[in-house]
């Protein structure tokens, strides 16, 4: 299927969602990996991380036209190696995101909708937060408040963070499309930062900017 979303946001970042249809050599067949990489790629064992990763790869190309090797802090933040772009990865069963910027930080998160969510909802909503009522809204509302969450920990860098005391979502009516207001208090950020979502069939995408 290849590239099925891509927009321009701010004139200053994009956003791009693949969807994976295609098997490992005809992902692998449009890259040109580093001997790095390739020892990367080589270590993992199982075939489907294997297309995951490259799906990435081939995602972050289709969006830059240009051929890039992707790294990680300890921290496992990605970076563009030897390149000062921003960037944050997310993926969910079939589909691979990337959201990138030259200028600003970015937070991504992109999940399909399982029927798991309520089981860990003690461990990512805080007592100043408000999860609707109405069960057949609960699953969708708790979902995109996980990915928002996710998205604002990505934009700060994964340093320090907990979902519970360190990130708040303000409270929001869940739609299959929005804006909603999240902060961060820790060492590091006291800041407030706005989220985007939408739905795309069984999954949430949420990113932020900054």
């Amino acid at each position: 299927m290849g590239l099925i979303w891509r927009k321009d946001i701010n004139s200053e970042c994009k956003l791009g969602i693949w969807e994976i249809t295609e098997d490992y050599d005809n992902l692998l067949s449009r890259l040109k990996l580093s001997d790095d990489d390739l020892k990367i790629l080589e270590a993992f064992r199982n075939r489907a991380r294997k297309v995951e990763w490259l799906s990435v790869r081939v995602l972050l190309n289709e969006l830059t036209s240009e051929r890039h090797s992707i790294i990680y802090n300890h921290n496992r933040k990605p970076f563009i190696k030897n390149n000062p772009t921003n960037i944050s990865i997310s993926h969910s069963k079939d589909l691979t995101s990337i959201f990138i910027s030259p200028n600003k930080k970015v937070g991504l998160d992109l999940e399909f909708m399982s029927h798991r969510i309520s089981k860990i909802e003690h461990r990512f909503i805080n007592k100043n937060e408000k999860i609707t009522d109405n069960p057949e809204l609960r699953k969708f509302h708790l979902y995109v408040h996980w990915c928002a969450k996710e998205a604002l920990y990505k934009i700060c860098d994964k340093q320090d963070i907990s979902f519970i005391d360190n990130l708040t979502i303000e409270p929001f009516e869940p739609k299959e499309k929005g804006v909603l207001r999240g902060w961060v208090n820790n060492k590091y950020f006291h800041e407030m930062f706005n989220l985007e979502y939408f739905t795309y069939n069984n999954y949430i995408i949420v990113w932020t900017c900054k």
